[in-house]
């Protein structure tokens, strides 16, 4: 909790510096025709600390978990006003976890999930990390017009993401135990977004709707751990 609280402090600080920080906003000419069909077509890239909710007994996180994101949002706006839309994107990212759920093989092969003890396993890494396409549907509020290029928004919305590519890895006492494109891992994740803030920089919030893994076991008891994501995601116009 105390992360979490540092990363709350840090993204509050990074906001009133940032939103000061950013470009003039661009100045018409009396002469200039404004653009009424205006859209906020935005790039976006963004951080955040990465937390895993329903944890089993005994998992628990370690080190800071980290997320990249990184796409591009086409914005359709709804109203005459235009400060209405919805955005429809397309975007990758990649999300690690560090944790003391270790993801090994057995003798046949097959995989096994163990909660690590560290007064018995003593270990420098364990995560496990997933490679996404993503796809942002946001519905898009905001206080921008055709010249005013800083504004308050609050985008709220769901994002469908493919897992392409995942891996785990361990060092430690055990050696060095590396896997990669895990099946239990679910193939589709998907959860609810929110980002709110003025001009370029935002809180993001992503809160996980399914599981990340599909079919993971710790001895009887099923894995259904889902990811929570709150960092800061930068839009760029």
């Amino acid at each position: 909790m105390k992360k979490l609280a540092f990363l709350f402090i840090f993204i509050g600080g990074v906001l009133g510096v940032y939103s000061q920080d950013t470009l003039l906003e661009q100045s018409k000419p009396s002469d200039t025709i404004l653009d009424n069909k205006y859209r906020e077509d935005q790039f976006y890239i963004g951080v955040t600390y990465n937390l895993l909710n329903n944890k089993p007994s005994g998992v628990a996180q370690s080190g800071f978990s980290s997320g990249f994101h990184a796409g591009f949002i086409r914005d359709i706006p709804i109203n005459k006003r235009r400060n209405v839309g919805l955005g429809v994107g397309l975007g990758v990212s990649t999300n690690s976890f560090n944790n003391n759920f270790l993801i090994t093989s057995g003798e046949g092969g097959e995989l096994q999930y163990v909660v690590l003890d560290k007064n018995l396993v003593g270990y420098t890494k364990n995560k496990f990390t997933t490679y996404m396409l993503e796809v942002p549907l946001q519905l898009r509020w905001r206080t921008s017009t055709a010249t005013d290029y800083k504004f308050w928004r609050i985008y709220t919305g769901f994002n469908l993401g493919y897992v392409f590519y995942n891996s785990s890895k361990f060092k430690g006492d055990l050696g060095t135990i590396k896997n990669k494109n895990i099946q239990s891992f679910n193939d589709f994740q998907y959860g609810l977004t929110i980002s709110a803030g003025y001009n370029t920089w935002n809180i993001y919030v992503y809160y996980g709707l399914n599981t990340i893994f599909s079919e993971a076991y710790l001895e009887s008891e099923l894995v259904d751990m889902q990811a929570l994501k709150v960092g800061l995601i930068f839009y760029i116009l």
